[in-house]
C-alpha cells in the first residue's frame, strides 16, 4: 500500500494560517477592540486531530516561524519575545516563538485520540489553545522576567484573564464545528 503524502493537507492549513494571520493582524490593528486574541493556532490544532501529530507539530512550526518572522520585521514592544533579531532579543526568542507552537500541533491529537465525541473534541480544541498560553507565557516568565521593566507577574495576568480566556473559548467552538464536518468529508 502506498503512502500517502502530508504535503498537501500541510499546504492548505498553511495557506489558512497566513490568511487568519493577515486578516486579525488589519481587524485588530484597525478596530479599536479591548483584546486581541490569537486565532492562528486553531488550523494547527484541527489539523492535529484530522492528520496527526506530525502534520500538527509541522503546521506549529509554521506558526512559530510566523511569530519569529512578523516580530523581526514589524517592531513592537514585545518583538524581543519572539525574535532574536531584534534589540534584547536573545536565542531563547526563537525558543518561545517555536516550541509552544510546535506542542500545539501535538497535544490535541493525544487528546482527541484519548478521549472521543464532543467532549473530546471540547478538550482537544481547549487544551490546544492552553499549551500556547502555559509554554508561551511561562517562557516569557521564566526566559525574561529579568528583561521587562514592570511589573511582569501583572503583565501576564492581564493576558492570562483576557486574550487566553477569548482564545481557548473560540478554539473550543471552532474546533467542536470544523472538526466534525471535516472528517465525514475525509470519508
Amino acid at each position: 500500500m502506498k503512502k500517502q503524502s502530508n504535503l498537501a493537507p500541510i499546504a492548505i492549513f498553511f495557506s489558512v494560517m497566513l490568511v487568519l494571520h493577515l486578516m486579525s493582524s488589519v481587524i485588530f490593528n484597525i478596530l479599536p477592540v479591548p483584546i486581541k486574541p490569537t486565532i492562528i493556532h486553531i488550523p494547527v490544532i484541527i489539523a492535529s486531530i484530522l492528520y496527526g501529530p506530525r502534520v500538527g507539530a509541522s503546521l506549529g512550526f509554521l506558526m512559530g516561524m510566523i511569530s519569529l518572522m512578523t516580530n523581526t520585521l514589524v517592531l513592537l514592544p514585545t518583538s524581543y519575545l519572539f525574535s532574536p533579531f531584534v534589540p534584547n532579543g536573545r536565542l531563547v526568542s526563537a525558543i518561545i516563538a517555536l516550541v509552544p507552537r510546535i506542542l500545539i500541533g501535538i497535544t490535541p491529537h493525544y487528546t482527541y485520540k484519548s478521549i472521543k465525541g464532543k467532549t473530546g473534541l471540547a478538550l482537544a480544541g481547549g487544551l490546544g489553545s492552553l499549551t500556547n498560553t502555559i509554554f508561551v507565557l511561562g517562557g516569557i516568565f521564566f526566559l525574561f522576567s529579568n528583561v521587562y521593566k514592570g511589573n511582569i507577574q501583572l503583565l501576564l495576568a492581564s493576558v492570562i484573564s483576557t486574550n487566553s480566556v477569548a482564545e481557548i473559548f473560540l478554539s473550543i467552538l471552532l474546533t467542536m464545528t470544523i472538526v466534525p464536518r471535516l472528517q465525514k468529508i475525509q470519508k
